[in-house]
């Protein structure tokens, strides 16, 4: 069992853990909870009414996030010449091929959040398969990672670009901001996401699909958001 500490209980004591908040209160809630001396990113969770153990359920993607995320990313990219002299001009941390490869599995270089690479490069990057998959760092054309146009991927996950997917219980959890971004922002960010995951519903997928949405920061609670009315509640938030 998950023990909690003195902050994150008194917390808990500060408001209804039952009650189904409209997201601009919710966010609202997650800020003034917050008591932590650094800027704590606030996350989103989505349970969703997907099987992920079948192929035509599984969603993955991204989003862009009208006001970023808040972090400073550092992206990878595998890609040769002009390629990878685009993704140095869009601002790419880090660009190779081979050299990259051999970095990655010999000196167990992952200093990096996002890997890009062009379609020639595939065949390289994926003996990279054990190392990154795991990470969910593996380039994919479900997520534009995998692109001949790297130098618009690199600025646009620079800009605030984000990937979702279902993990192994159906839930979907993205990052929609720090504790400092005001109301305003976090819920466009959160209206960002939800949209794109009501777009990206499968169509296997039966019965109730958004189920539950819960708001946290790094180190505090969940604030449960009503799924009934989170388009109508977050479309008046922005």
């Amino acid at each position: 069992m998950t023990q909690h500490g003195k902050k994150y209980v008194d917390a808990t004591r500060r408001f209804d853990r039952q009650r189904l908040y409209p997201p601009a209160e919710a966010m609202d809630l997650v800020k003034s909870l917050s008591k932590r001396n650094f800027d704590e990113t606030v996350e989103a969770a989505f349970r969703l009414g997907v099987d992920p153990r079948k192929a035509d359920q599984m969603i993955r993607g991204t989003v862009s996030l009208p006001n970023g995320t808040g972090k400073s990313v550092r992206v990878a990219v595998f890609a040769t010449g002009d390629a990878a002299r685009e993704a140095q001009q869009a601002g790419a941390d880090v660009v190779g091929a081979d050299d990259l490869v051999n970095r990655i599995q010999n000196e167990n270089f992952l200093d990096f959040d996002v890997a890009i690479a062009t379609p020639d490069l595939m065949g390289q990057v994926g003996r990279l398969g054990r190392v990154l998959g795991p990470r969910g760092l593996m380039p994919n054309p479900k997520t534009g990672t995998v692109t001949a146009d790297v130098g618009k991927a690199v600025a646009e996950f620079k800009a605030g670009k984000v990937e979702y997917r279902t993990d192994r219980y159906g839930n979907v959890h993205v990052p929609v901001g720090k504790i400092s971004f005001d109301t305003d922002a976090l819920a466009s960010n959160y209206q960002a996401v939800l949209d794109e995951l009501l777009r990206a519903k499968p169509a296997a997928a039966k019965g109730r699909y958004l189920k539950g949405v819960t708001v946290s920061s790094t180190m505090g609670p969940g604030v449960r958001i009503d799924p009934a009315r989170t388009r109508e509640e977050a479309s008046q938030a922005v």
